[in-house]
């Protein structure tokens, strides 16, 4: 059974996944596409309510990307849902 996290470790988890996308520009480019969000802008945005679920979200919606960013920390993928629905709330997927 999955372990429950708390609120702190969600967002640490979360800020971790945004480092994670950042060190590759073949990671972060669709994810600034997607937000909107520029190079110059994503440090702003990311004290921005919502923003780390965004991040979250963006793993969420890509099963490869989630899936190396994991395995590089030896997590259950499952953690990544669970990190989500306590920032922001259950995650329906692109039914939202």
């Amino acid at each position: 059974m999955l372990r429950p996290i708390a609120s702190p470790d969600a967002e640490t988890l979360a800020l971790r996944a945004l480092g994670f996308l950042a060190a590759d520009s073949t990671r972060i480019e669709p994810f600034l596409a997607a937000t909107g969000l520029g190079p110059e802008t994503l440090r702003a945005a990311a004290s921005e309510p919502g923003f780390l679920v965004a991040v979250l979200d963006h793993l969420l919606g890509n099963e490869s990307l989630l899936l190396e960013f994991v395995g590089n920390l030896s997590l259950n993928p499952e953690i990544i849902g669970q990190a989500r629905e306590i920032l922001a709330g259950p995650y329906h997927g692109d039914d939202a």
